[in-house]
C-alpha cells in the first residue's frame, strides 16, 4: 500500500447545526466527519439558534466549540440581527470574534443593507461572505428551473436569482472596496460576472460545490438527497463552472455540509429540507471525477482549491496539517460509514477512488481508519 501524503483540506463552507439544531449535527460529530474527509479547518455558518449576531451569542457557538471540536472551527457571524436583513449586526463588536461576516441561507436584499454593511466590514478588515439570492425571483421553487421540473411538474427556481444578486454586490464591492466572497456559485452566468470582476480589479473570491461540478439537473431522482440550495443546474451551467475550475476564476471548493434528520430529507424533492452532506465524499468524488476520469484538473489543482486557496483567501494557516490517502483504494459510497449525523448525499452507491488512512491536525492524530 503506497499512501499519499497531502497538505490538510480547509472547507469554508459548513452547517454544524449546534447550538440550537443538534438533532442534525453537532460540533463534535460535524468536525470529527472533517476529519474523516482530511479536512483540519472548517468555517461554520451562522443560521443557527442563537444566531450569532452579537458578542453573547457567538460566545455560545466558542463555548462549545472549544470543548467538542477536534479540528479548527471557525465561526462565521451574522451580517444582520437574526439573519433576517433588516437591521444590520453588531459588526464591530463580532468583528475579533469571527472569520468573516455572512448571512448564508439568505441573500440581503436590501441593496443600501449590503452597502452598508460592506463599508462597516472594509473598516474593520473584514470579509463579506454572501449567499446570494433574490427572493422576488424564487416562486416557490425548490429545483433548478429547467427541463427536469417541466417534465416532472415541479417549481422551478430561476438562473437569476442568485447571478442578479451576484452582480449587484459586484459593484459594491468595487465601490466600498470591501473583500467579497460569493457562496456556492451554480450558474453559468455567475461565473462569467465573476471572471469579469476579476479583471476589472474587484476583490471577489467565489467557491462551488463538488456536487455541482459532478451533477446536473439530468441526474435528479425523485429523492430529497438531491435537494439543495442553489440546485443542481443544466449541463451547461456545470460544464461552465468546470471552465471556472481551471481557469482560476473559481477559487476554491466548498462542500456546503447541510445535515438534516432522516425524515426531513425522506419528503422527496418538493417536501423534503434543502441539503446534503459532503465533508467525507468531496476529496473522492473530485480525485475519481475530475482527476481520473474525465482529467479535467490534476491532483495538485484539487489540493489548490480544497486548502491552499480557501486558507489563503481566510487566512488560516496550515501549520503541520496533513492527510494520509491509498488514491487507488476504491470504495461505494455508504452513508451508514459517516462519522456525520446527516446520511442524505446523492453519491450513495458510488464507486469512488481515494481512502483516507490518517489526518493529523497540529501534530496530534485526529482521524485514522
Amino acid at each position: 500500500m503506497a499512501l499519499t501524503k497531502l497538505p490538510a483540506f480547509c472547507d469554508v463552507h459548513v452547517h454544524f447545526r449546534e447550538p440550537g439544531f443538534a438533532y442534525k449535527e453537532t460540533i463534535r460529530t460535524g468536525s470529527m466527519a472533517a476529519s474523516h474527509g482530511g479536512y483540519t479547518a472548517v468555517c461554520t455558518m451562522p443560521n443557527l439558534n442563537p444566531v450569532p449576531d452579537s458578542i453573547e451569542n457567538i460566545g455560545v457557538e466558542q463555548d462549545i466549540i472549544d470543548r467538542d471540536a477536534v479540528i479548527d472551527v471557525r465561526p462565521y457571524a451574522a451580517i444582520t440581527v437574526g439573519q433576517k436583513g433588516q437591521v444590520i449586526a453588531d459588526l464591530e463588536g463580532l468583528a475579533d470574534k469571527c472569520i468573516a461576516f455572512s448571512d448564508d441561507g439568505h441573500g440581503v436584499q436590501d441593496a443600501g443593507m449590503m452597502r452598508e454593511a460592506m463599508e462597516r466590514a472594509h473598516a474593520l478588515g473584514k470579509m463579506i461572505v454572501a449567499h446570494c439570492e433574490v427572493n422576488e425571483l424564487l416562486n416557490g421553487g425548490y429545483i433548478h428551473d429547467g427541463a427536469y421540473a417541466r417534465n416532472h411538474g415541479h417549481r422551478g427556481i430561476c438562473s437569476a436569482s442568485e447571478w442578479k444578486q451576484i452582480e449587484r454586490d459586484i459593484n459594491l464591492s468595487y465601490e466600498t472596496g470591501c473583500p467579497y466572497h460569493v457562496c456556492h456559485i451554480s450558474t453559468k452566468e455567475s461565473v462569467e460576472l465573476i471572471r469579469d470582476a476579476k479583471k476589472s480589479g474587484v476583490d471577489v473570491t467565489c467557491e462551488t460545490g463538488p456536487h455541482y461540478l459532478t451533477l446536473c439537473e439530468n441526474d435528479l431522482l425523485e429523492d430529497g438527497r438531491f435537494k439543495m440550495n442553489p440546485p443542481l443546474r443544466s449541463v451547461a451551467d456545470m460544464e461552465a463552472l468546470l471552465l471556472g475550475i481551471t481557469d482560476g476564476t473559481i477559487d476554491m471548493i466548498a462542500t456546503d455540509h447541510a445535515p438534516h434528520s432522516a425524515e426531513e430529507k425522506a419528503k422527496g424533492l418538493m417536501g423534503s429540507a434543502f441539503g446534503i452532506v459532503g465533508l467525507e465524499t468531496a476529496f473522492p468524488v473530485l480525485y475519481t471525477k475530475l482527476v481520473l476520469n474525465s482529467k479535467v484538473i490534476t491532483l495538485n489543482t484539487l489540493v489548490d482549491l480544497l486548502s491552499t486557496n480557501p486558507r489563503q483567501r481566510f487566512d488560516i494557516p496550515l501549520h503541520d496539517d496533513y492527510s494520509l490517502w491509498e488514491l487507488d483504494e476504491e470504495f461505494i459510497v455508504d452513508p451508514n460509514t459517516f462519522l456525520s449525523m446527516g446520511r442524505a448525499t446523492p453519491y450513495t452507491g458510488v464507486k469512488l477512488n481515494g481512502v483516507n488512512y490518517k489526518t493529523v491536525f497540529h501534530g496530534s492524530e485526529v482521524y485514522s481508519k
